[in-house]
């Protein structure tokens, strides 16, 4: 008995070593596994990975940056946002000598649709009724059916119904909208690019064709360019003697050619005396029958084969001229011409005489054409380059007080 009790602890004995052995073998087991599947997995141990955090010094009288876990003010709106919210456009900055020509010039378009738009958002109360009056008013305005649309659409869609009962959102959505159908991308006006750089000037009777390409010759030869006038509308009576008036004033020869003869020959001539006399700049003018008139459109492709012909590569742009009071028969205008013609780019005539300013978007936003020059005055100085945000701001101009005039 006492032998079989001496087996049975010797027993309990060696299992027990046995035990404490496996334990720890286990043990060891799992941590080799675990540094195994760290080194498959490309995983530093936590210690050597996490990054020292150094506290940065801040610069004497700055404020100190508080970190993500501190609580601190709100974060400053983006400038886009904050420009919005002061009713205020994106983009370059306003040139106010232009922008106070333009306003001058837009006075009577300010006192039409955009004073109804003034009073629209003048209310002191702006609800669901207002958006339907803001769309009447667009699409009654003279600025073409899909610039009226696209305008409507920015306000209706792009702000939320809080912000349609605030008369600045409003405004400002209107603005930006403007300011983007009129961002035509094209590139700038390069004079330099050839010589001479010949310049074809289309345009109907009565638009301000001959007064323009006169202010143009007047303004390029004032900074120091050598221009010379090409008097290619032979057809109409006495406009070879109203372009000679014009180059007398811009003190700038021209070329002419003989009453209701080919005016192909007449480009051809002013172009290659550009060409032999070194001139900087050669401004053709053209018939300016009506534009329904097939036969002037031949004659217009005639007179650009011409020009290459005289020149490789000329005319260098061809330029429409269209009259504001016009309103959407002026786009109308262009679309027949651009059909036939390339137009590299729009001058607009007589905005100061008109309450159809607004058209100029509708040009841009139809033709995807830019708009290189306006009108906004009888003197030289008024025919000015066109910069599309000091148009908008001049348009606009008041207009959150509730008055456009």
């Amino acid at each position: 008995m006492q032998t079989e009790l001496v087996e049975l602890a010797i027993a309990i004995v060696v299992i027990a070593i046995i035990m404490v052995v496996l334990r720890r073998a286990s043990a060891r087991s799992r941590q080799h596994s675990a540094q195994n599947v760290r080194e498959r997995l490309g995983v530093e141990p936590e210690a050597a990975t996490r990054p020292r955090r150094d506290r940065k010094r801040t610069p004497a009288g700055e404020p100190e940056a508080k970190g993500p876990t501190e609580a601190g003010p709100a974060a400053e709106p983006s400038p886009e946002a904050a420009r919005e919210q002061r009713g205020e456009d994106d983009g370059a900055a306003i040139d106010a000598e232009a922008r106070d020509a333009y306003k001058a010039g837009l006075a009577k378009t300010r006192g039409g649709f955009v004073s109804r738009l003034g009073k629209l958002f003048g209310r002191k109360k702006i609800d669901a009724q207002t958006l339907d009056e803001l769309e009447e008013v667009l699409f009654t305005a003279d600025i073409g059916p899909r610039a009226a649309d696209r305008i409507f659409q920015s306000v209706k869609a792009g702000l939320s119904k809080d912000d349609l009962t605030d008369a600045g959102k409003i405004w400002s959505r209107i603005r930006a909208t403007s300011k983007d159908i009129l961002a035509v991308e094209a590139p700038p006006v390069d004079l330099g690019r050839a010589r001479p750089f010949v310049l074809l000037v289309l345009g109907v009777n009565g638009v301000g064709k001959t007064t323009t390409i006169g202010k143009l010759a007047q303004r390029w030869n004032q900074d120091g360019k050598k221009v010379l006038l090409a008097a290619g509308d032979t057809y109409r009576a006495a406009a070879t003697e109203q372009l000679e008036v014009w180059a007398d004033r811009a003190q700038v020869p021209i070329v002419r050619g003989k009453q209701s003869g080919d005016p192909s020959s007449v480009i051809f001539d002013a172009i290659k005396k550009g060409v032999d006399e070194q001139f900087d700049i050669v401004i053709c003018d053209t018939a300016g029958r009506l534009h329904s008139n097939a036969g002037l459109m031949d004659e217009l492709k005639k007179l650009r084969r011409v020009a290459d012909k005289a020149m490789p590569g000329a005319p260098h742009e061809t330029w429409m001229v269209l009259d504001a009071t016009n309103g959407q028969n002026a786009i109308s205008q262009a679309k027949t011409f651009k059909a036939d013609m390339e137009i590299t780019g729009i001058v607009l005539t007589k905005l100061d005489g008109s309450a159809k300013g607004g058209v100029v978007l509708g040009i841009c936003d139809e033709l995807k054409v830019p708009v290189r020059f306006v009108g906004v005055g009888e003197k030289i100085g008024d025919l000015r380059p066109f910069d599309p945000a000091a148009f908008v701001d001049a348009l606009y101009s008041d207009a959150n007080s509730g008055e456009a005039a």
